[in-house]
């Protein structure tokens, strides 16, 4: 089957099977930040937004990308540079391979107006794992986010 959708702003055409994952299409289009981590929609290392609202692409099929609008963190540096300078700052980063969904989620969290409560950062990251860090630097990070 062909997809035809929007990623990060440029149009892509994909020719694929319609069991075929979200995540495999956007790696195969060089959106490296989209990890393939756990594959069960579990740990938030595969997020991007589609059509505006942040998901899991592991979970998710070609055939629901046909016309969709796809941001991945490629699309937003600009936009999360000052929490990526936060997580570096606060020692957020470890093996990074979580990063780019930890980004991900805390721009959504950030830009819907969550509140800089520890606590309420918590709750937001749900969904998303980390090996590393233990959370306590990541949520730091997200809470010293310079406006």
């Amino acid at each position: 089957m062909q997809i035809t959708c929007t990623i990060n702003g440029k149009p892509h055409r994909f020719e694929c099977a319609p069991d075929t994952r979200v995540l495999d299409l956007v790696r195969e289009a060089g959106m490296t930040s989209v990890k393939a981590g756990c594959g069960e929609g579990e740990c938030g290392a595969c997020s991007l937004f589609l059509n505006g609202k942040i998901v899991n692409a592991c979970l998710l099929l070609a055939p629901q990308l046909q016309g969709a609008e796809i941001v991945t963190l490629e699309g937003l540096q600009k936009e999360t540079e000052a929490i990526r300078e936060s997580f570096a700052e606060h020692g957020a980063v470890q093996c990074g391979f979580c990063t780019p969904g930890f980004i991900m989620r805390a721009y959504d969290y950030l830009e819907s107006g969550g509140s800089r409560d520890e606590a309420a950062i918590e709750a937001a990251l749900d969904g998303n794992l980390c090996r590393c860090t233990g959370y306590r630097k990541i949520i730091e990070a997200i809470a010293k986010v310079k406006p």
